[in-house]
């Protein structure tokens, strides 16, 4: 499904969040800015955008490792790290989110942004995390979430449930219908205190969460 969607992801996550997914990165790079030397991982990388995000910021240099289980997102993202001057600094691996061929306490920061609930097992994934984050370190999860504000809701939510598939399908088409297992997945994952409740069970503390466009997405961040 992720396959058949790449060469037009960027486009359709642009145009469908109204660009509002580019601040939504920029805010994660700021809250959760490197410091020291250890690198950063950003786990479910798809098309590179986060990891990107992080290479572009003004934080000191560090070496950035982009993981993804779908080959064709990653070989768009090499595509876009080549044409904006970032692949020294970004290295990009095929790898499972559940089964990181990566050794313990590795890296200063792990985020992953709108990909922790394509994880099958969403605990193992988060466990992964933990594994190959320092001590100290720190896991940012930026992922969708549902809006309580009305009547901004009942309008977001007929949006998200019918015309966003609906544009998605027509300009992707693909034969799973990614577009509509979009909404569906966001409605069945974990947000707020539940996902809270998740990471500190995973082994975070201190795990804080920050609505963002009036909770159409979420960052979450905890230390290891």
């Amino acid at each position: 499904m992720f396959g058949e969607i790449a060469p037009r992801y960027d486009l359709l996550n642009h145009l469908l969040s109204l660009n509002v997914d580019r601040y939504w990165r920029w805010r994660t790079v700021r809250r959760v800015a490197p410091q020291g030397e250890a690198p950063i991982l950003d786990l479910c990388t798809g098309t590179g955008d986060l990891a990107l995000a992080y290479a572009r910021g003004n934080g000191p240099p560090v070496d950035i490792l982009a993981a993804d289980f779908c080959h064709e997102m990653l070989v768009v993202a090499r595509r876009k790290a080549q044409r904006t001057g970032l692949a020294q600094r970004v290295q990009f691996i095929e790898a499972d989110a559940s089964r990181l061929p990566l050794p313990d306490g590795r890296f200063q920061i792990v985020c992953v942004a709108f990909g922790l609930r394509n994880v099958q097992d969403t605990d193992r994934g988060l466990s992964e995390m933990v594994r190959v984050c320092q001590p100290g370190g720190r896991v940012a999860v930026l992922e969708f979430s549902q809006p309580t504000w009305q009547p901004f809701k009942a309008v977001y939510q007929f949006y998200f449930r019918f015309v966003l598939p609906a544009i998605g399908q027509l300009m992707a088409r693909n034969r799973h219908r990614a577009y509509n297992y979009l909404p569906a997945s966001v409605a069945e994952f974990p947000s707020g205190p539940a996902l809270v409740r998740r990471m500190e069970q995973a082994g975070l503390r201190d795990v804080s969460y920050e609505p963002l466009t009036f909770g159409i997405a979420t960052l979450y961040v905890g230390t290891c």
